[in-house]
């Protein structure tokens, strides 16, 4: 009897082979590897234009993207921002001398509270940070009337976003800047790499960012500031544009296995299925569900463990729950975010999940939330 194939909460799309042997060929032929190559400018223009931003800048992933974004602000001090996140995204304030600010997030799709937003705000603060979580998008209209209001930026991590559009408007063109990951995770991915868009003309920031990740160096003889190697390489840039001319058939595969889903998860008692979002085109990124009831969500994560599925805690605990950050940055102000941590399991999802599969997760769900 051939042995279940074990399933994860994600699997690594990939072109075709056949269409990326050629920019290895390229690469083999010109030895030129990095240094923001033929590829990595080609890959930086594909990407404005399918994201719809004024500009984009590559980095070497999404985490020194952030980093590198917060710290072109030159400004040390206080980023709102939540603790129902990825580690990357404190980490970043933090690596950068700053100090988190942990607000609430909302309880239909767990962005930030943005009504308990103005009360974190003090003569201190110099950013907020926003999640776009799940591929939910954060309230990026009153976020704007917030930034206007009290003249302070808005840098979204975007990280589950990408290719999303609200009204018809990509995603990463609001705000000050927004941060995307093409970690092999993600719904979109070039290997490793990450992007800071830019939604308006902004060329002091473009060229900040440029010079910080490639070491400050902004000519043969000029060096400029303290920058770091942050350089995205040709190979990843290849492999996000042979993924670029595939994305539409991958978030409409994820699309279909998200549906299924719902047709057999939505009406269970003692199961949140994800509500659906008015005026968002969703990447379908993620499959996001919360167990009701104390500590049955870990119950069921052990038993689909045993079954060889493997969901995950996906955000649990809270950032300001690390043991780097207890006692330092409290998150004591944020039970909405404590209590949806302990709820929530995302759940596999990728376009070639098998819809059996898809089925005997579901029947597993069924039985144990009823």
């Amino acid at each position: 009897m051939k042995k279940k194939e074990e399933l994860y909460v994600t699997k690594s799309s990939l072109p075709p082979l056949e269409e990326f042997l050629p920019y290895l060929e390229k690469l083999w032929e010109t030895r030129l590897l990095t240094n923001m190559g033929e590829f990595h400018e080609q890959f930086k223009k594909e990407l404005s234009d399918f994201l719809s931003v004024e500009n984009t800048e590559l980095f070497v992933n999404g985490h020194v993207a952030l980093e590198l974004l917060i710290e072109s602000l030159g400004k040390k001090g206080e980023i709102i921002t939540t603790p129902f996140s990825f580690a990357s995204t404190t980490h970043a304030i933090v690596r950068n001398g700053c100090t988190p600010v942990f607000c609430d997030i909302e309880e239909d799709f767990y962005t930030i509270d943005v009504k308990k937003l103005r009360s974190l705000i003090s003569k201190d603060t110099v950013a907020i940070l926003p999640v776009h979580v799940y591929g939910h998008i954060c309230d990026v209209e009153e976020l704007d009337r917030i930034s206007k209001e009290y003249g302070i930026p808005v840098l979204y991590d975007a990280a589950h976003a990408f290719g999303e559009r609200y009204h018809g408007r990509g995603v990463g063109s609001f705000g000050y800047a927004s941060m995307f990951s093409f970690h092999a995770t993600k719904v979109f991915h070039s290997i490793e790499g990450g992007a800071v868009c830019i939604g308006e003309k902004n060329p002091e920031l473009l060229h900040k960012l440029y010079a910080l990740k490639n070491f400050g160096i902004m000519g043969q003889e000029s060096v400029e500031l303290v920058g770091c190697n942050g350089k995205m390489n040709e190979f990843s840039a290849s492999m996000g544009l042979c993924n670029l001319r595939h994305i539409g058939e991958y978030i409409k595969e994820r699309e279909k296995r998200y549906r299924h889903y719902e047709s057999l998860l939505k009406d269970v008692p003692g199961l949140i299925f994800p509500k659906e979002q008015e005026g968002v085109e969703k990447n379908y990124a993620y499959l996001p569900v919360r167990i009701l009831g104390e500590g049955r969500r870990n119950q069921i994560f052990s038993l689909l463990e045993k079954e060889g599925i493997h969901p995950r805690k996906y955000f649990y605990p809270l950032i300001s729950d690390y043991d780097c950050y207890k006692g330092k940055f409290p998150g004591d102000g944020t039970p909405i975010a404590k209590k949806i941590s302990e709820e929530i399991l995302t759940l596999p999802i990728y376009p070639d999940l098998d819809f059996s599969d898809i089925e005997r997760i579901s029947v597993i769900l069924q039985k144990e939330c009823s």
